[in-house]
């Protein structure tokens, strides 16, 4: 098989579900990996500030064997009068891997074509494939059977909204997009979406109604809502989506063994209330911690020989 990136979800769409598996049975096996990645090494390329992706990726490739390299855009020549193109091509006869947290999907969708190793999304403004691995994961480790469970997304329907979606349709799961008129998902994923589900036997929607929507959920999902590179101002973002903020009303019409997401950094009071942040219901710190595991897997996959 050739070189394959993650660069959309759908990228490995046909690969989903055993790289939940995988992800889970790497964090069952952690500390006992026999180093399958040894001698691999996976450069990391930062356009965005990170704490998750970068510390669960280092770890990641670390506790398989391999090396990780971090690499700040800001202090490359890319961007700087080299190409994307050349890039590419010279981190191809350097590394194993490629990690790139970017701020434009173009700028990856770039990478990933004239790279000859596997391109590896740590996020762009299209998509978090990564972080919707790990939410899967997630989702399976609370409830086992993840296939009709519903999932309720509320706020900016963004770069992580549009992955959650594709990984729910994938794994025959219902989901709901619960956002402002003006913050929808991307009108091409929802569509991609809802083909994808409708042939597992579940359901894409979308809504702007909160206490509609929430009503019988297995999950609720929150993320931030002035992502980086917003230029939404706090307070015009408290009056867009201060409807669709999890507290603890919305979560009393979901379901009593309802789980409560967040892909964090958290603003604790605008997007979530710190009592249900807080809650019976929380898994975000589980979730957190299943970054590592779903990038163990994603790396395991693309650069095990």
């Amino acid at each position: 098989m050739g070189k394959r990136n993650l660069i959309s979800v759908t990228d490995m769409k046909d690969e989903w579900h055993d790289l939940v598996d995988l992800a889970i049975k790497l964090k069952a096996e952690r500390g006992h990996h026999n180093d399958p990645l040894k001698g691999k090494t996976l450069a990391m390329m930062f356009e965005k500030p990170s704490t998750r992706t970068r510390t669960s990726f280092d770890i990641a490739i670390t506790e398989l064997g391999g090396h990780a390299l971090y690499l700040d855009v800001t202090k490359m020549q890319m961007g700087h009068g080299e190409t994307v193109e050349d890039t590419a091509r010279v981190l191809s006869r350097f590394a194993h891997g490629i990690m790139y947290r970017a701020f434009d999907y173009k700028m990856m969708d770039k990478l990933g074509e004239w790279a000859s190793i596997p391109v590896i999304s740590g996020l762009d403004n299209l998509e978090h494939p990564c972080q919707a691995l790990a939410d899967i994961v997630t989702i399976k480790e609370k409830f086992g059977e993840v296939k009709g469970k519903k999932v309720v997304y509320l706020g900016d329907g963004n770069n992580v909204c549009n992955s959650l979606l594709y990984a729910c349709a994938i794994m025959g799961i219902d989901m709901i997009a619960c956002c402002p008129a003006t913050r929808m998902p991307n009108a091409e994923i929802m569509l991609a979406a809802a083909k994808i589900a409708e042939s597992n036997g579940s359901k894409i929607l979308a809504s702007h109604e909160p206490l509609e929507a929430c009503k019988n959920a297995d999950v609720l999902y929150t993320d931030t809502w002035i992502s980086m590179g917003d230029t939404t101002s706090e307070a015009e973002a408290i009056k867009l989506f201060q409807m669709y903020q999890i507290n603890d009303e919305l979560l009393s019409i979901a379901n009593p063994d309802c789980i409560v997401m967040h892909c964090l950094p958290a603003h604790r009071g605008q997007e979530i209330t710190n009592s249900v942040i807080e809650g019976k219901h929380s898994v975000v710190f589980d979730q957190a911690e299943n970054r590592l595991h779903a990038q163990k897997a994603v790396l395991y996959t693309l650069l095990k020989d």
